[in-house]
Parts: C-alpha cells; sequence; structure tokens
C-alpha cells in the first residue's frame, strides 16, 4: 500500500437532482484502525458508504482505495480489491446454514467461483480453513450446522459480520451492526468489532454513543452532508460544535438523535 492511508475520500459530491447528499467530503482512513462516521439520520453518513464501497455512483470527487483509484469502478471489483461490507438489514442466506454462509460468502470473491453451481461444495471449494478461521472468530461454532434463519437476532448479525470477514477483505464497512441487540449481545459486538483491527480496518456507522467512544480510534462527525469535525474519541467527545449540532448529553452515553 502507497501512503499513510488505506481508504481516502477526495472532495465527494453526491446529487440526486436538485438535491445534494454530500458535498466536499474528505476523510482518511488509516490502515488497522477503527474509523467511525457518526451523524443524526439525513447527515449523509450511508451515501458516504455507498460512494466507498461502489454501491452507487459518486457525482464528483475521487475514492482512492489501497493506493488505487477506484472513483469509477463497480462493488464488486471493489470486493476483490478488499472491500466487504454489511448493512442495516442483515442480508444472508436463511434457509441456508451458518456454515453454508460463510462458505458461499468466500467462494463469492472469485469471479471464477462465485456462480459454479456445477462443482459440489467439498475439497477446494468447501473453502474449510477460511469457514472453521471465520466461525471461531465470530463465535458461531456451535450453531455451524443451524439455518442462519433460526439464529437469535444478535447471532444473525455475527454472522453477517462473519460473511464480510469469510472474503479475507482488507477493509470491512459495517453499518449499524449493533442495531436492535441486547446489552449482552452488544459488549460481545463491542469486543469482536476492537478485534478486528488486528487484521483488518474497519469503517463503522453506529448511533450508539457508549459503543463509538470505546472502540473507535478516529471519528469523522458529519452533518447534512458534509463533514462537521473529525478527531479521537475525547476530542470529538469535548467538541463544542458537536455537542450543539447532535449529541447534547447523548455525548456521555445513549444514543444520537
Amino acid at each position: 500500500m502507497s501512503g499513510p492511508f488505506l481508504i481516502e475520500a477526495i472532495d465527494v459530491d453526491k446529487r440526486y437532482d436538485k438535491f445534494a447528499a454530500l458535498t466536499g467530503v474528505n476523510l482518511k482512513v488509516r490502515p488497522n484502525t477503527v474509523h467511525s462516521v457518526i451523524g443524526p439520520n439525513g447527515a449523509g453518513k450511508t451515501t458516504l458508504f455507498h460512494m466507498l464501497t461502489g454501491t452507487k455512483s459518486v457525482s464528483g470527487g475521487r475514492i482512492v482505495f489501497d493506493g488505487h483509484d477506484v472513483t469509477r469502478e463497480p462493488d464488486y471489483r471493489r470486493v476483490r480489491r478488499g472491500i466487504a461490507r454489511s448493512f442495516q438489514v442483515t442480508s444472508l442466506f436463511l434457509t441456508l446454514p451458518v456454515r453454508e454462509n460463510l462458505r458461499l460468502a468466500a467462494q463469492g470473491i472469485a469471479p471464477t467461483g462465485a456462480m459454479n453451481c456445477w462443482s459440489p461444495p467439498d475439497g477446494p471449494h468447501a473453502h474449510a480453513e477460511t469457514v472453521d478461521k471465520v466461525l471461531e472468530r465470530v463465535g458461531l461454532e456451535r450453531v455451524a450446522g443451524n439455518a442462519a434463519g433460526n439464529l437469535s437476532h444478535g447471532q444473525q448479525r455475527r454472522l453477517e459480520v462473519g460473511m464480510a470477514l469469510a472474503a479475507r477483505p482488507k477493509a470491512i464497512f459495517l453499518d449499524e451492526p449493533t442495531s436492535g441487540m441486547g446489552i449482552d449481545d452488544i459488549e460481545g459486538m463491542k469486543q469482536l468489532i476492537r478485534g478486528l483491527r488486528d487484521e483488518h480496518t474497519v469503517v463503522l456507522i453506529e448511533h450508539n454513543m457508549n459503543i463509538v467512544m470505546d472502540i473507535s480510534d478516529t471519528i469523522t462527525v458529519m452533518q447534512l452532508g458534509r463533514v462537521l469535525a473529525e478527531g479521537l474519541p475525547h476530542e470529538i467527545r469535548r467538541d463544542d460544535r458537536v455537542r450543539a449540532a447532535y449529541l447534547g448529553n447523548m455525548i456521555t452515553g445513549g444514543k444520537a438523535a
């Protein structure tokens, strides 16, 4: 990788007709860090994720990943470069076992294997080493044979993170991974995300400020499609602009509005 940053957004704009969803957004993410993007609904967080991962195209500006200009590359090409993403709503193969969900995720990163329906899932097609490693990482070994639809909500969120990991990415984008979780599940997810930076770079959208402040290396605060502030957690916690814009008393705990 060239330079100190794995991911860069440079003066990124996104317009829908006359509506500007993003205006002049700049973002730099260092490797092996947890970089959180926060802000209220409508701030542009998910739109920025779309731009960075290639789910939608930019209206202006550039996206650089791992030293490559990927601005005009579609999402599947970015996946092959090492980008993986989870979504706000779980996106799983609910009738398939946990292990098979992970195997398909591992198989899908190779263009020749993604739609290979003719070879049985054994031998190299089983991706057993990758699947076993991910199962252990996300703590789902005991339910590996269960249908994904029978898992608890917290387990499904873990499986979705596991599917991103199965693609062996350099960067993982997590969009509100603790949404709808109970307290016990949230603590486990915090530990999982914190541990990911040993081998990956994590870009996180999260409304729970306790989580953001606890696990982030850097926090970018967005407001109305622009970057309002960026810094270390203690800097964001004390930033009067951030308090005035969204967090108020929530900066010390709970969820941002």
